[in-house]
């Protein structure tokens, strides 16, 4: 991690919806993370479906902050009744030890397990995240991506 970063941890507030939704247009960022929106620059739909998620007592998502500056989000939620975990980083903040900071506090908070991961195959970072917080591969899946507009194979990581 660099020094000299004061990372903090809240619940999401609905203010912060509207700093991820710019997050999450970076073409780059959105590519990597491959499995979004349909539309990533529909910021009604965005705010409607986060908004929903706040209110869901199933899930549990926290605003990412550096130096008292919003720089992500994550979240753990309930898919197919298996406990998931999602997040979303800055690209300002990649490399940075942030999330893998963001997802040991999740996980000592959020004590369900087993719980799992995805990431894209070629997205190194959140695998190594993953791995770093003990997170082991345990299978593939192949889904439709829409960032890239192609089915892509994903890799399926647990813990517990």
């Amino acid at each position: 991690m660099t020094p000299n970063l004061q990372i903090q941890f809240r619940p999401t507030e609905l203010p912060d919806l509207e700093v991820f939704f710019h997050f999450q247009l970076d073409s780059k960022a959105n590519y990597l993370a491959a499995f979004t929106a349909k539309d990533p620059t529909n910021k009604p739909a965005y705010l409607e479906k986060y908004a929903k998620h706040l209110a869901d007592p199933s899930i549990n998502m926290l605003t990412i902050l550096v130096n008292n500056t919003i720089v992500g989000s994550i979240a753990k939620f309930v898919l197919e009744g298996d406990a998931e975990i999602t997040y979303w980083i800055d690209r300002d903040y990649w490399g940075k030890g942030i999330a893998t900071a963001a997802l040991l506090y999740l996980l000592s908070i959020e004590t369900t397990r087993p719980i799992f991961g995805r990431v894209a195959f070629d997205n190194i970072g959140s695998r190594r995240v993953l791995e770093k917080c003990g997170f082991s591969m345990i299978g593939t899946d192949k889904g439709f991506a829409n960032a890239r507009q192609a089915e892509i194979e994903e890799w399926i990581f647990k813990l517990g």
